[in-house]
């Protein structure tokens, strides 16, 4: 069973995305705050999609409140449960055209800094 990891440095953010972009898996991030209602309510959601999608790597980070999907090392969406419903399986080549709305392409933009 897999959980969130909560993030505690750029360190950490860092080794996880790398490792989990070499591994192929797409990392769905929750950016969260103690004082957020919202937050507080879709957390048992949230934890029940990471326990039941373990090739998805689940990340907690405490910040301004959204949701948002790395895959291949580019942001590829946004909103909770659509984006491990469509991201959860392996991870396309890096530098691969995806398909946006209306079935055109674009190219996926990396999210790593030189």
């Amino acid at each position: 069973m897999s959980t969130p990891v909560e993030i505690q440095s750029v360190e950490q953010w860092n080794d996880i995305v790398q490792a989990s972009t070499e591994a192929g898996k797409t990392i769905v991030v929750d950016f969260h705050a103690e004082w957020c209602g919202p937050c507080k309510a879709i957390a048992p959601r949230y934890n029940l999609l990471a326990s039941k999608t373990p090739q998805v790597q689940f990340l907690q980070v405490s910040a301004m409140p959204t949701f948002f999907a790395i895959k291949s090392n580019a942001v590829v969406g946004m909103g909770l449960t659509r984006l491990v419903q469509k991201h959860a399986g392996p991870n396309p080549p890096i530098g691969a055209r995806i398909a946006g709305r209306r079935g055109r392409f674009r190219e996926v933009v990396s999210v790593a800094s030189d």
